[in-house]
């Protein structure tokens, strides 16, 4: 029986633990697993194409740790998808993926899609905006999966500087919604989850039954309604962190934050209603109200956003026919 608050200890790694990559390739083969690596884009063209070369000549090439490498595409305006597929990825645009289902759109919606087209057993995402891209972003995160079968999903996180401009970068600063809201509603609702370093990071892993028994909210709220969710169904001793070092990426504006920040709160309290921690007297307003400087005045902005919020794709006919093992299993 472990102690509690001791998972911290007993559950986060560094990277290096799992450098290794000819052993958990072993320990893969030996397992009878095959992993699939997603990439979810939207106008990524500047940094997609460094992103396959380097997994792909590192863990497909050298060391055949990852057995396939699919970017689920949001409608970019850009290359993205043609220097994708130009430099060998499986590149799939999310509306074409499960046509009769009305579309939505957002990062949600790409990794819940993406789970009908990626075909193996344990699912890796990673960002596809990472400039420092390294392939410890992949290793590390299956590491634990191979090693330890009582793992079952991996949580990546990671020192953020941030971009002040092209050529000014703050060593440390990033992170700034999961401090300022995340962590402080984990903290007061669920406080196993306060101690993932970083809630929020766009890198994790694992179990492909991990992800398609749960919903996914199609905005900003999905990797905390995420960890909400496998907390609820395996709990913590199921669940992992990595240390990845450093992340370089591109950053958002202040108001930008404040939009994801609104997003999760409403995520954050259907989650909640839905537990039956909390109720709310009256239905929240949808509408998030910004003032921005505009010719030295402030101009009102509104942005509505609402919680639209996947089935677990287990629950579709049409995934249930691709993956009968799976449907077998539910």
């Amino acid at each position: 029986m472990h102690e509690p608050g001791d998972w911290l200890s007993r559950r986060t790694f560094h990277h290096d633990d799992f450098s290794d990559i000819a052993a958990l390739v072993a320990r893969k083969k030996e397992r009878g697993l095959s992993i699939s690596l997603c990439f979810p884009t939207l106008n990524e063209e500047a940094t997609i194409a460094k992103e396959i070369v380097i997994i792909k000549s590192e863990l497909q090439m050298r060391y055949p740790l990852v057995d396939e490498i699919v970017v689920i595409d949001s409608g970019s305006t850009d290359r993205t998808r043609e220097v994708a597929a130009e430099f060998g990825a499986k590149v799939y645009l999310a509306t074409d993926i499960l046509p009769d289902i009305p579309p939505f759109k957002g990062k949600g919606e790409n990794l819940w899609k993406a789970l009908y087209v990626l075909e193996g057993d344990i699912i890796v995402y990673v960002d596809a905006d990472i400039k420092n891209i390294h392939p410890r972003f992949v290793y590390g995160l299956v590491g634990p999966l191979l090693s330890d079968d009582e793992v079952r999903f991996v949580k990546a996180f990671y020192d953020r500087p941030i971009a002040l401009d092209q050529k000014t970068v703050k060593p440390s600063g990033g992170g700034r919604v999961t401090e300022l809201v995340t962590r402080p509603l984990f903290s007061s609702f669920y406080p196993d989850l306060a101690q993932f370093i970083q809630p929020l990071s766009g890198e994790y892993a694992g179990f492909r039954e991990c992800f398609d028994s749960i919903p996914f909210p199609i905005g900003y709220g999905v990797e905390t309604s995420m960890l909400m969710d496998i907390y609820d169904k395996y709990g913590m001793d199921a669940m992992a962190q990595v240390d990845l070092d450093k992340r370089v990426h591109r950053n958002q504006t202040t108001v930008a934050l404040g939009r994801m920040s609104f997003g999760i709160i409403q995520t954050f309290i259907a989650k909640l209603r839905a537990s039956g921690k909390a109720s709310m007297a009256s239905e929240l307003y949808k509408t998030m109200i910004q003032f921005e400087l505009e010719g030295g005045t402030y101009r009102r902005r509104e942005n509505r956003i609402d919680i639209v919020e996947r089935q677990p794709i287990i629950d579709l006919p049409e995934y249930r026919a691709k993956f009968p093992e799976r449907a077998d299993r539910a």
